[in-house]
């Protein structure tokens, strides 16, 4: 892989955006997120929840992910992006990186939230049932996971930023060595 490209994936909360905007500025290549890239295509992500349903939100999504794996750069995934199958076959080609979050600190992140799969009664309890449903294929995707439910966010970055430098090094030398 000679591109410069490694891509977020995890749980709702977990910090996708927040990690791929500061690790894609470390890095210095650009940041791109596929549920902002929907929104800025057809709107606020509950919104077409409600008025296209889930079904056509994925679709909208599947363009995203796409248009976001074409180039390079950081590319932070929907938390539920990974349920495609064409998707789980694209990130065999890029480097992936699980971002991790502990129940009870992802709690206040999605405190009044505005997610679509976590509205009604008990948002904390659908996040659990959400995670845990997609957690092995998570897993099963990612190269190397971190954590971010402690520590500071810059040390989280750092530390992905020093994996995908490494990754890429790696990548660059396989590619050279080939040739």
């Amino acid at each position: 892989m000679t591109d410069r490209s490694v891509v977020l994936i995890g749980p709702m909360g977990a910090g996708k955006t927040s990690v791929g905007r500061k690790a894609a500025k470390a890095l210095r290549v650009e940041f791109f997120d596929t549920d902002i890239a929907v929104s800025r295509v057809h709107g606020p992500v509950a919104e077409i929840f409600a008025a296209h349903g889930e079904a056509q939100f994925r679709e909208w999504e599947r363009d995203a992910v796409r248009e976001g794996l074409a180039g390079s750069g950081v590319v932070a995934l929907g938390g539920g992006a990974v349920l495609h199958p064409d998707t789980q076959a694209d990130l065999a080609q890029h480097p992936v990186v699980l971002l991790t979050v502990d129940p009870r600190i992802v709690a206040a992140r999605i405190r009044n939230t505005t997610r679509p799969l976590l509205q009604g009664e008990d948002a904390m309890t659908q996040w659990q049932n959400v995670a845990a449903e997609r957690r092995d294929l998570y897993a099963r995707l990612a190269d190397v996971t971190f954590d971010t439910s402690t520590g500071h966010i810059r040390d989280i970055v750092a530390a992905v930023a020093d994996w995908v430098r490494d990754r890429w090094e790696q990548d660059a030398a396989t590619t050279e060595g080939i040739r």
